[in-house]
């Protein structure tokens, strides 16, 4: 009897031991996260990846990321230029910069943080071919690091596109304030290590080398796809331009968009819309240019791992805003429609399962995220969720909607799981089923039957505003 009892125990406690070591390997390997590298494309739109569904331009360093990271499918910046976003993202704050920055919180909380390129918001191409700041906040970094280019002044195969001027002569090329600036383009032979993205990177993996042994916050600004898109030839060769399609035109598209939700640039009212070819032809470049952006987040992952930094740096990888690139015959940004607002984000933690998620998330919930992660108080200022929940359990609702603004509060947008709707300053509306017309072609904010949708989310909407305090005048630091 004592021997049955003894032997009942004894496998009692081995299955203990089994069960437990199974539960064990299950969970997922905390690793010791002590570092942030923070990067940040420039009017990159999410569509234009391949893992967001592109299959045409060449992205593998960042879909290679995208693989190892949790996936943002429905991310959306607050502000809908460089500007407002940056600030907004860096402060986690809707309108205006009340509190301490991102940055800065890091280094007050002992981080080395470095910023390498644009963060906060530089006029390109002025402050690029210049080597300034623009509107820098000296007090987030240990060190700052400023990346030169010629941009359009780059010698070779200069054009500018909705002019139709095709020249390698370096006099009278559109630049800094100039009209036309935003359609120039420049392929020239070379390696692409004169380009400012080249030389983040290159500074970027200078930081890494020496830092690697403290806690760091480095953040780097790659300016590209940003106009002027300038890059080697190599980059052009794969997009030629009489195989791009371009995006389709709804008959009568502009018919249903109010007056305020229609872009500043647009081929109704700019010589682009005469020239079909060249409209591929900035297909092409910016194409090129996104390349070429991406072989430099290779540039600097691959140095991450070898140095042996990936079990102890989480990788958050984002743009500004989207872009138009003649959808809806829009060009550009500034603008509350889905090219523009939807963004890329990405978020690498080492010891986390990768994966994707559906969850509505905002450029501010970056912040209070980062925060959490490394173990430091967020402060109060900071007006994003946290969506650490998300690498957990990926199919989590952090928010009901996701919130974007025009600049000088002219207009809002807030998307819901299925609708998106869009109020501006004189009340106009739209209205789009996100599941049954995804490129918004049909504003439903007149159609009777949305009529109790819409109402639904007027409230919503109101809601939200005044919750964020938009409602009121913003507060600066």
């Amino acid at each position: 009897m004592n021997i049955s009892i003894k032997l009942l125990k004894l496998n009692i406690s081995l299955l203990t031991f089994l069960v437990m070591s199974l539960s064990l390997e299950a969970e997922p390997k905390k690793a010791h996260i002590k570092n942030i590298l923070f990067i940040v494309a420039d009017d990159l739109k999410a569509s234009v990846l391949g893992t967001y569904g592109d299959k045409v331009c060449k992205t593998p360093n960042i879909d290679k990321l995208a693989e190892q990271s949790l996936v943002f499918d429905r991310a959306y910046c607050q502000g809908v230029v460089c500007g407002p976003s940056r600030t907004s993202f860096m402060h986690s704050r809707y309108r205006g910069s009340l509190g301490t920055n991102l940055a800065e919180h890091f280094k007050n909380n002992a981080w080395y943080t470095a910023r390498v390129g644009k963060i906060y918001h530089m006029r390109v191409p002025y402050d690029i071919i210049n080597g300034t700041d623009g509107q820098d906040i000296a007090s987030s970094w240990t060190e700052r690091f400023n990346s030169s280019g010629r941009e359009a002044h780059t010698p070779g195969d200069y054009a500018c596109l909705n002019l139709n001027i095709f020249t390698d002569k370096l006099e009278h090329r559109e630049s800094t304030k100039m009209p036309n600036r935003m359609f120039v383009s420049v392929s020239y032979e070379g390696d692409g290590s004169d380009q400012p993205d080249y030389k983040s990177a290159s500074k970027t993996i200078e930081l890494l080398n020496k830092h690697k042994d403290k806690p760091f916050f480095i953040a780097t600004g790659l300016v590209r796809p940003h106009y002027p898109n300038v890059a080697p030839k190599q980059y052009f060769e794969p997009y030629p331009w009489e195989k791009i399609e371009l995006p389709e035109i709804y008959k009568n598209d502009l018919a249903d968009i109010p007056k305020m939700g229609r872009a500043k640039t647009m081929n109704s009212s700019n010589p682009i819309g005469k020239y079909i070819d060249n409209q591929k032809r900035m297909w092409s470049a910016y194409y090129a240019t996104v390349q070429f952006m991406d072989e430099q987040v290779g540039r600097i992952l691959d140095e991450l791992e070898r140095l042996g930094l990936r079990e102890s740096t989480a990788i958050v990888f984002l743009s500004d805003h989207g872009y138009h690139l003649g959808e809806h015959g829009f060009w550009q940004k500034q603008n509350l429609h889905e090219e523009v607002t939807r963004v890329p984000l990405m978020i690498y933690v080492p010891g986390m399962k990768a994966g994707r998620t559906q969850a509505l998330t905002e450029l501010v919930d970056i912040y209070p995220s980062l925060t959490t992660l490394l173990g430091i108080e967020t402060p109060k200022e900071v007006q994003g969720k946290s969506f650490l929940p998300l690498l957990e359990h990926n199919n989590k609702t952090i928010r009901n909607e996701a919130l974007s603004l025009l600049s000088s509060a002219k207009g809002y947008s807030i998307r819901t799981d299925t609708y998106t709707y869009i109020r501006y300053k004189d009340m106009s509306e739209e209205l789009y089923n996100m599941n049954k017309d995804p490129k918004q072609f049909k504003n439903l904010s007149k159609n009777p039957e949305y009529r109790p949708v819409l109402e639904k989310l007027r409230i919503q909407f109101d809601l939200r505003l005044k919750q964020e305090g938009l409602n009121k005048p913003a507060k600066k630091k």
